[in-house]
């Protein structure tokens, strides 16, 4: 089996994405890029806002062309893991923020927590001020992430693969392993 050059990890918000891509690529071939930051870089070069809850709260045509343009950025680059939340919920509805039609990952990993495992994560770390949904809006955002991915793993004709992130250690060793193509996944 070949190696995988990019990567999609992607998860809700607080699921621990960025934790795990941060460790896997402390010990493996593969530089983690975290969409978000990118964008919040971008946004910045050109003045439009200083902190990712700025930028979010920037008009959606505004978003999308800074998200556009993080796209163009990325999509060359090999042995990524690419850190994004995969699927954006917004006032107006979801928006599959995976950028399909530029970057083509050649494995989906979506990352699932707990949801009291994420509220204690999202309050852990007041720096990003994130707001803490409600249960049953975290299970709906959940099934339509995997829903979305399902999707798009078909169209692109890539793997897709769920990991628990309940233990940090055993999701950790189980992203790794999928890294090096030593698992049954």
């Amino acid at each position: 089996m070949r190696p995988w050059e990019r990567v999609a990890v992607v998860g809700v918000p607080g699921a621990g994405k960025t934790s795990l891509c941060t460790a896997a690529s402390e010990n493996s071939k593969y530089q983690h890029v975290n969409y978000g930051r990118v964008m919040l870089e971008i946004a910045q070069n050109r003045g439009l806002a200083t902190t990712l809850p700025e930028m979010f709260s920037l008009d959606l045509t505004i978003q999308h062309g800074i998200w556009e343009k993080t796209a163009l950025q990325i999509k060359d680059k090999k042995n990524i893991l690419l850190d994004l939340h995969g699927l954006d919920h917004f006032r107006e509805g979801y928006l599959i923020s995976l950028p399909l039609n530029i970057i083509r990952p050649d494995i989906i990993i979506i990352i699932e927590s707990a949801y009291e495992d994420i509220i204690h994560r999202i309050r852990a770390d007041p720096m990003k001020k994130r707001i803490i949904p409600g249960q049953k809006t975290h299970n709906e955002h959940v099934k339509m992430l995997r829903l979305a991915m399902i999707s798009a793993s078909a169209c692109l004709g890539c793997n897709l693969i769920i990991l628990n992130n309940y233990d940090f250690e055993t999701c950790l060793t189980e992203l790794e392993s999928i890294l090096v193509n030593k698992s049954d996944y």
